[in-house]
């Protein structure tokens, strides 16, 4: 790609002050933003009626305000092999953001956290590095997917390390509940997201407790 070619970018970014502020350094640098959404929902889409050359998106976006915008990015990197897409957030969202970079054979990709860019043209190089089908991943990004690929039980909170190990002595939903004072809606919480840091595949629930509690066996 040429070095002064004009990238047609489609931007999803629910704070408008933000979304607004990205329009305005790609055009300053020649790019053509052809959407701007602020919803993962709106993002899909905006890349169905007109593929761009590169999607920058961030993590959290309504209605859910966790994963939504991350989770679209891997929907359309699914549905549309090699689109490039560069996540620009203040968070790392562990579960998912792993799966991205493996996506497509890690090419045309990036990760890059809001706080840490420190020069508006260190973020249009980006920009037109994953175009290009190059990878940038913000350093702190990287050290913690290697931590966390390390040992997956580091994802857990102390409070869902309590529950794990409750669950690894084969009690109840119930009687954890009682064990930590806590009410079994909120043992329930706690059991889900155990589930979902593990990256434990959708299935029968008690299958799923069986893996959570082996992979805090082996740990």
């Amino acid at each position: 790609m040429p070095a002064d070619r004009s990238l047609r970018v489609t931007v999803a970014e629910d704070s408008v002050l933000m979304r607004d502020g990205i329009i305005a350094v790609l055009e300053r640098f020649g790019h053509e933003v052809i959407a701007a959404v602020g919803t993962a929902e709106a993002l899909i889409c905006a890349v169905e009626q007109d593929p761009p050359d590169i999607i920058v998106t961030d993590v959290r976006m309504p209605p859910g305000l966790s994963d939504e915008g991350l989770r679209a990015a891997l929907a359309i990197r699914e549905a549309h092999k090699r689109l490039p897409v560069l996540v620009l957030s203040q968070y790392i969202q562990q579960t998912y953001a792993g799966e991205l970079l493996d996506s497509s054979g890690g090419t045309g990709v990036g990760y890059l956290l809001k706080d840490r860019v420190g020069e508006v043209t260190e973020f249009v190089d980006a920009v037109r590095r994953v175009a290009d089908g190059g990878t940038v991943i913000d350093p702190e990004v990287v050290r913690q997917l290697l931590r966390l690929r390390r040992d997956p039980l580091e994802r857990l909170s102390p409070r869902e390390r309590e529950v794990l190990a409750l669950m690894a002595e084969g009690r109840s939903n119930a009687a954890i509940a009682r064990t930590l004072v806590v009410s079994p809606a909120a043992v329930g919480k706690h059991i889900n997201n155990i589930l979902a840091k593990l990256d434990l595949p959708p299935a029968d629930d008690d299958h799923r407790r069986v893996l959570a509690v082996l992979a805090f066996l082996r740990a």
